[in-house]
C-alpha cells in the first residue's frame, strides 16, 4: 500500500499478489435525490403511524380524508412514529455510510425507500460502487451499520416503554402481538416492574419505533451472503460461514411455520446468494479489536431477535 486508503495490493488465494488497485475519488453526490426520498418517507411514515396509533374522539367524525390525516392526534402519533424510527434507520445507513467513506469506498447517501402501506418504509440502503478487497472492510463496513442502529435503538426503546401503558390483560379481539426480544424484555422489567402476571403493555407509538428499529437489526444481522450478518460471520470464520450458511437457511425456513415472514426473508437470503463470496484474503485472521467487536454483533443480534415478531391473537 503506498498511499493510505488509495492504493491496495491484492493478494491472491495462494498468498502471492496479483496486483495494484487504485481507488479514484468518489462522485458527487445527488443530495437532492437523497433528501427528497427522505422527506417522502417522512410523510408515509407519519401517515400510517398515526393512522395505526393516533387515538382520535369518541365524537369525531372524519367527513373526508384529509380532515382525518390533519388531525392533531393522528399527526402526533405519527410524528412520535416516524420520528424517532427514522433516526434509527439513518444512524444504521449512516454507521455503514462513515465506514466506507473511512476506507475510501464510493458509497452513496442513504436511499430511503416510502411505501404507503405497513409501517410507512421497506427501510433505506446505500450502495457502495467499489469492490471490498479484504476482510477488515468487510467487518467495519457490515458491524458499523447495526451496531450504530442498535446503539440509537436502546434510548429510543427506553423511553418509549416508559411511555407504554401497564395493563392487566389485553383487549378482546383481533389483538396484534409483537414478540419481545431480550432487549425489549429487560428493559421493560427495568422500566415496569409491577407488570401483573398475565398483563402485558399497550406500546406507545415510541416503542412501535424502537421494536421495529430492534427487529430491522436483527433481520441485517442473519448470516447470510450480502446481508451485514453475511459480512460479519464471514469476516469472523471465513470458509466455516460459506459451510454452514444452508443449514442455517433451513433453520430459517423452520421457523417460518411460527411466522411466514421468516420464508420471506429465506428467499431474500436466496435471492442475495445464502454464501458469501470469496475474498482474497479468507483465511486471514481478524485483529482482537475486530474480533471483539464481531463477538458483540452475536450478542446484538441475540438481544434483538425474537422467532416469532408478530402474530394476531383471534
Amino acid at each position: 500500500m503506498s498511499s493510505p486508503g488509495l492504493e491496495f495490493e491484492i493478494i491472491g488465494p495462494d498468498g502471492i499478489p496479483v496486483g495494484v488497485v487504485r481507488r479514484p475519488p468518489p462522485p458527487p453526490q445527488r443530495v437532492w435525490l437523497h433528501a427528497l426520498l427522505f422527506v417522502a418517507t417522512l410523510i408515509s411514515t407519519t401517515l400510517v403511524g398515526g393512522l395505526a396509533f393516533g387515538e382520535l374522539p369518541p365524537d369525531f367524525k372524519a367527513t373526508n380524508l384529509t380532515r382525518l390525516l390533519l388531525h392533531p392526534a393522528v399527526l402526533s402519533a405519527g410524528f412520535a412514529f416516524s420520528v424517532p424510527l427514522l433516526v434509527i434507520l439513518l444512524a444504521h445507513e449512516m454507521g455503514h455510510y462513515i465506514a466506507c467513506r473511512h476506507h475510501r469506498l464510493d458509497a452513496t447517501l442513504p436511499f430511503f425507500l416510502p411505501v404507503p402501506f405497513g409501517i410507512g418504509t421497506m427501510g433505506a440502503f446505500i450502495r457502495i460502487r467499489t469492490p471490498l478487497l479484504n476482510k477488515r472492510e468487510l467487518f467495519d463496513v457490515g458491524a458499523s451499520g447495526p451496531l450504530a442502529g442498535f446503539v440509537v435503538a436502546l434510548p429510543v426503546l427506553f423511553a418509549g416503554i416508559g411511555l407504554s401503558r401497564p395493563v392487566a390483560e389485553l383487549p378482546k379481539g383481533g389483538v396484534m402481538i409483537f414478540g419481545e426480544p431480550l432487549a425489549f424484555k429487560a428493559i421493560a422489567w427495568l422500566v415496569h416492574p409491577d407488570i401483573p402476571p398475565g398483563g402485558d403493555l399497550l406500546l406507545h407509538p415510541l416503542g412501535f419505533a424502537a421494536w421495529f428499529g430492534l427487529l430491522v437489526t436483527a433481520l441485517n444481522l442473519l448470516p447470510f451472503g450480502q446481508l451485514d450478518g453475511g459480512h460479519i460471520t464471514y469476516a469472523l470464520f471465513g470458509a466455516w460461514q460459506r459451510r454452514i450458511a444452508w443449514p442455517l437457511l433451513a433453520v430459517l425456513v423452520v421457523l417460518g411455520f411460527w411466522w411466514s415472514g421468516w420464508w420471506i426473508w429465506a428467499l431474500i437470503a436466496l435471492v442475495m446468494r445464502v454464501r458469501h463470496p470469496w475474498i482474497p484474503d479468507e483465511a486471514a485472521p481478524l485483529d482482537p479489536r475486530r474480533r471483539l467487536l464481531g463477538l458483540l454483533c452475536i450478542v446484538v443480534f441475540v438481544l434483538c431477535f425474537t422467532p416469532e415478531p408478530i402474530k394476531l391473537l383471534p
